[in-house]
Formats: C-alpha cells, structure tokens, sequence
C-alpha cells in the first residue's frame, strides 16, 4: 500500500476536534480511507451494512472494474487467460502470482495429479448421507471431512501444510464433486484416471462407469475448463470474506474452505445459476418460447415478484466479461452436441435476444451474466442443476486458497471481528416471574 500526499479529513458539527484519516491508493482501482484509529480517537465506528464501500484488506490476486466490464487474475485479463491457459495454468498463476514456464507447468500439473486420490474411508462417510441429499449438504460435509484424514496439513501458521493443503484440496475437489454425485446415482464410484488432464479426468469420473470404456469430449473438457478459469477467483465476494474471516480464527484450511463452500451454496451466489435454470424451466413449463412476452411483462412490473434470474450483477454494471466468453462457450457446446433446438435451450435463447435488445433492461444494464450461461452449459453436458453449485466450489476453491494463504502471511492480518450499531434495549433489571 503506498501511502498518499492527501489525507481526508474528518469534521463533526456537535464540536469535537476534527480527524485528520491517511489514505491509501492502490495500483489501480479507487483510493481507500485508513479508518482503523477511527474508534481509539473519536470513540464512533462507521457503519456500512453489506460493506459496500468498505475494503476489508490489501490484496494483490484479482482486480475488478465493474463499470468498465473489467477482470484481472493477478494483473492478466480474463479474456486472455480463457483463450490461452488451461485452468490448472490458472491455478498456478493465482496461488503463486506468476504463470508458469513449460518446466514449471509439467512439475505443477503432475504434483495436482498425484493428489487426486481421496481416502478410502471418504465412501463410508458420503454413506451417512441419504441419497437425495443436496450436493451441497454432502459437499460442505465432505470437505470440512477431509481434516480428520489429513492431519498432516491443519496448520494454518506453517506455510507447507497451508502449500500441501492447498494442492490437496484443488486435486480432490473434483473426485468428491463425482463422488457425491455418482452416490446420489447410485452407480459406482470412478477412480481418477492420472494420464488424463485435470478436467477431462473430472469428466470421467462424472460420466463414466465400469460397464463401458469412456472417451472424454474434447468440445465439454474445453467448456468445462474455461468455466473453472472464469469461476476460479472473484476478488472479496460473500464466500471468499468467509473463508478469509474463517481463516483468521487459526482454524485448519479444509474447515475454512468448507466455511466458503457453505456460503456459496446461498442462491444469491453459487446458487444463481442454478435459480436461472430453474426459471426457465418454469416458463418452459407454462408454455415456452411463447409465453415470454407475458414473463418479461411480469419482470417489468414491480409488484409482481417475478425476477429475472441470471441477468445483471452486484459489481459490473457492464456487460460481465465472463459473460461474453460464456456466451462462446455455450453456443459452442449446444451446435456440437446437436441441441440448437431443444426446446429449453431455444427458450433460453430467445430470453437472452429480448434482453440485449429491448429497452427496459438495456437502460438499467441487466445483460446475461456468467451464471446465465454456465447453467445452461452445464445443462447441455448432463451436469444436474443440483449439481452446478458444487462445480462453482470446485472452480473456486483455488481463489479460496490464494486468498486465504495471502492473508495469513500479512503482517497486518488480525481475526476478523466487526462492530455493530446497538439498537436494542438499554440495561434493564430482571423482574420476578408475577411482576412480568
């Protein structure tokens, strides 16, 4: 953080001496206004519910610019990242800071390889769960599970159990997003297959069963990987400052990043996606392509209740990059596996017609977001909607670990602890039971 010339400076109109607060300006991105003496000096906290304009670190992994449709993965644009690494190339860049040399490439790839395996006695444990479990509830459950098997890495403090932990989770995410998902089949579980990259051994492990030899699709491992890619890191959204708070109690990395995996399952996160495919199902079900006129009808009325799920977003308040590229991938997808015409894909894609085109959600900027696509993706390649949450943990738990490893290592980094505005009853005395 570089210091800057200019301070802001703090009045208050009842009389008490005024603040002089530093700030701070960023590489890039708005200044922030050091607040932190704020409480010992004037004995008042700010109050930003939702911390909208609050930064809560420092941090050097992903830069957002909202207003210009802008992502950066340590300092790399997405669009160039989607179209020239694969996502453990990605996953490098984001733990490490740096993409990585053939060399480098070759000894990361191998070392995630070699990880991919979970114990044994994961099975038992995913038994417990009933077979219509959410993904999610199993997911939550399997990975704050993985510190009872690998107590060899739950220091937080010591950077090589924090390095294996790291590898570890990225290698075994994908066999437990199968796992849960083979068990809810009730069909097999599929051992990883080393001699294939990262996603297409997900997708084998998904797909495949001991009856048949599997060939993994080139057209969905491509599809797949740039969701990872585009899912991988989101700078400070809700389960990332819940893994960092989580983190900052000391606590071991699989429970931080089970923490992450909990947040994200809320639908309005990781579970967007999936509400954006439930709503076209629902209007598939009331009559299709047909009745959208009468469904935007309802989205334009305020009191109707009806939202348009998988359009606009919190922070870009332009067209979402991940977007634009999601939106390569799933017209890819739907022509090489002949499906153009089905009638919820045909649906979806009239919906996305009428949105960049009419007026009503033009001027208020709610074009089709990353979780729009990816759901109709992930759709289009057999993933159940119930699943595509997990598939946005697996993506970003390598985010989760970058963030989490950079702010153990801050010397500023203290447990998370936020204040609150006390709007309750004052002290009070305890009545006996005939007097209340």
């Amino acid at each position: 953080m570089t210091p800057s010339d200019v301070k802001a400076t703090l009045a208050f109109s009842d009389g008490s001496p005024s603040m002089d607060l530093p700030i701070y300006k960023g590489s890039v991105g708005p200044d922030v206004i050091d607040i932190r003496k704020l409480y010992a000096q004037t004995g008042k906290f700010t109050y930003d519910p939702g911390f909208l304009s609050t930064a809560s670190c420092n941090s050097s992994i992903t830069y957002i610019d909202g207003d210009k449709g802008e992502l950066l993965y340590r300092g790399y644009p997405i669009e160039q990242l989607a179209q020239h690494c694969d996502f453990l190339d990605t996953c490098h860049l984001l733990l490490y800071g740096e993409l990585p040399n053939a060399q480098q490439q070759k000894d990361f790839h191998k070392l995630v390889t070699n990880h991919t395996m979970v114990n044994e006695q994961m099975q038992f444990f995913l038994r417990g769960f009933r077979r219509d479990a959410h993904p999610m509830a199993v997911m939550t459950g399997l990975v704050g599970g993985l510190s009872a098997f690998y107590h060899d890495s739950t220091d937080i403090n010591n950077p090589q159990h924090r390095e294996i932990s790291a590898i570890r989770l990225i290698a075994k995410m994908p066999t437990l997003v199968a796992m849960a998902y083979k068990y809810a089949l009730g069909q097999p579980y599929m051992y990883p297959r080393n001699e294939l990259s990262y996603t297409a051994n997900f997708t084998h492990m998904m797909f495949a069963t001991p009856c048949e030899k599997y060939e993994p699709n080139d057209v969905v491992v491509r599809a797949l990987d740039r969701i990872f890619i585009l899912h991988a890191d989101h700078e400070q959204n809700a389960s990332t400052s819940t893994v960092r708070l989580c983190g900052s109690s000391g606590t071991n990395p699989f429970a931080a990043i089970a923490a992450g995996v909990a947040c994200l399952w809320g639908p309005a996160h990781g579970g967007a996606n999936e509400a954006a495919l439930n709503m076209l199902e629902d209007i598939q079900k009331a009559g299709g392509v047909e009745k959208i006129g009468e469904f935007i009808k309802q989205v334009k009325d305020k009191n109707s209740g009806i939202k348009l799920m998988g359009f606009g977003h919190r922070v870009y308040k332009n067209y979402d990059p991940r977007a634009k590229l999601m939106r390569e991938t799933c017209h890819e997808v739907l022509e090489a596996l002949g499906l153009e015409n089905d009638p919820l894909f045909k649906l979806a894609m009239a919906l996305e017609k009428i949105a960049l085109e009419d007026e009503y959600f033009v001027a208020r900027k709610l074009y089709p977001n990353v979780d729009f696509y990816s759901g109709i993706v992930q759709r289009a390649i057999g993933i159940p909607v119930s699943l595509f949450t997990a598939i946005f943990a697996l993506a970003r738990t390598v985010g989760w670990i970058a963030q989490l490893n950079e702010m153990i290592a801050d010397p500023e980094y203290k447990i998370g602890r936020p204040r609150q505005l006390f709007v309750g009853a004052t002290a009070r005395d305890v009545k006996p039971i005939g007097q209340r």
